[in-house]
């Protein structure tokens, strides 16, 4: 009987330093849950963050390229308004020469006039000048005329 409790005690001694080793593997179980739990939350809330973050990037660089996108219509429709107003000056000027053109040919127009009325021998001169390039031209065009008729009767037969 010595040795039953000797044996009991030794199984009492072992089963309490299983207990004790039991209770250092839960508690360090539970520290590890708590950590890894701790660790989770951690990662959910940076990475909500970072996706919060990349969003309002992801917005903030659509609104930039957008912003871009205006300014360069701006500056192309400025470059477009400043050669409109070149092509209007440009315009304006040549309207301008025309108009001191027609008035200088105006002023030979009445001179020639005037100087006709005073010599009417210039005036009929000038007419049958005018008479005789009509002439020549017409007989000019029907000698050229029968030049191509007669041409097309040698080339049919």
């Amino acid at each position: 009987q010595g040795t039953a409790p000797t044996g009991g005690t030794t199984m009492l001694h072992t089963l309490q330093r299983h207990r004790d080793i039991l209770q250092d593997y839960m508690h360090e179980f539970q520290k590890t849950r708590s950590n890894i739990q701790a660790r989770r939350e951690r990662d959910q809330l940076l990475g909500s963050v970072r996706r919060d973050i990349d969003s309002y990037k992801n917005a903030s660089s659509a609104l930039n390229r957008r912003s871009e996108g205006y300014l360069k219509e701006h500056e192309h429709l400025r470059n477009s308004e400043r050669l409109v107003h070149d092509q209007i000056n440009i315009a304006m000027r040549t309207k301008d020469e025309l108009k001191t053109q027609r008035g200088a040919l105006k002023a030979i127009q009445t001179k020639m006039t005037t100087l006709a009325n005073r010599f009417p021998m210039i005036n009929s001169l000038v007419q049958r000048i005018n008479l005789r390039k009509r002439r020549d031209s017409i007989i000019l065009g029907l000698v050229i005329g029968l030049c191509v008729v007669f041409l097309m009767l040698y080339l049919t037969h």
